[in-house]
């Protein structure tokens, strides 16, 4: 079936517009690294999952052989919106339900693990020497070399 030159342009349109409807959906975002020297940028679709989006972004930054080396571990890490009173986005939500382009990539705080028995941990935490107690230390060692030395000399003579 042959077509006019009319038809031909409106499913020329129709197709393009079809193709610029994956492109809406795309944006150009900014991810700020925690102790790194600038942002790194890259484009996502706004059905993105935010932790498909921190994969890329470690990915990435390692590839840029940024420093200081973070990791892969996606579960590791948190990331925030630019705005000041922003919570952490939750991974499994899309990155275009956010209306800001700029975010902040943090690695998690987490608590302090204690490994071993209690014995361990007890030594460990007995402070080192103070700068008093070795001074104390080497005074009352002096004397004893002291005290030492003259009861020696005392035999000797003797």
């Amino acid at each position: 079936m042959k077509r006019n030159v009319s038809e031909k342009m409106m499913l020329q349109k129709q197709m393009k517009n079809k193709k610029g409807d994956d492109k809406k959906n795309r944006f150009l975002v900014s991810i700020n690294f925690v102790g790194s020297a600038g942002p790194i940028r890259f484009v996502v679709n706004g059905d993105d999952l935010v932790s498909g989006v921190i994969d890329t972004a470690l990915k990435t930054y390692a590839r840029g052989g940024r420093l200081p080396v973070l990791g892969f571990d996606v579960n590791k890490f948190l990331l925030y919106c630019a705005n000041p009173a922003s919570d952490a986005l939750n991974p499994w939500e899309p990155i275009g339900s956010q209306k800001g382009r700029d975010f902040m990539l943090c690695k998690k705080q987490l608590p302090p693990q204690k490994t071993g028995t209690s014995s361990e941990i007890i030594i460990a935490k007995k402070p080192i020497f103070s700068l008093m107690t070795s001074i104390s230390t080497h005074i009352r060692n002096g004397w004893r070399l002291k005290i030492a030395a003259a009861k020696y000399q005392k035999k000797a003579c003797l």
